[in-house]
């Protein structure tokens, strides 16, 4: 049970809900659980986060263009900097804040998604391991 909570605190973490599941890793840390399946659970749910983020940037991205809130001009310009400097964009995933906006982002700029989940992979469990490091 205790993993699955881990899942879900950090599957929410990184949606655009404003929560954290650093504080759930620190405890089940100090409580003696096994610290490869703890990483393996919270990168798991923080990973599909932002999945979910870049899919509803995907989608949300004709809604913005049909509802004139965003200029298709101005999408398609952004995308080719986004093409140029999104990975290192997407390594800063795991940031508090800005993190969230930046996998919804590459949903709506139609980044690589294969280059996108194994950035975003990198980035949630290079964070969860400095936590579990520190720890």
């Amino acid at each position: 049970m205790t993993y699955l909570i881990l899942f879900f605190s950090a599957f929410l973490s990184a949606t655009l809900l404003p929560l954290g599941s650093e504080a759930i890793l620190i405890y089940n840390i100090l409580e003696g659980y096994n610290l490869f399946l703890l990483l393996f659970f919270a990168t798991l749910g923080n990973s599909l986060g932002s999945v979910l983020n870049y899919y509803l940037g995907l989608k949300g991205e004709e809604y913005l263009v049909n509802k004139n809130f965003v200029n298709e001009k101005y999408i398609n310009l952004s995308k080719k900097y986004f093409d140029k400097y999104g990975a290192i964009c997407i390594l800063f995933a795991w940031l508090p804040i800005i993190g969230d906006p930046i996998t919804f982002v590459a949903g709506v700029l139609k980044y690589n998604f294969k280059l996108f989940l194994v950035l975003v992979i990198i980035s949630k469990l290079g964070r969860y391991l400095f936590i579990a490091l520190i720890v």
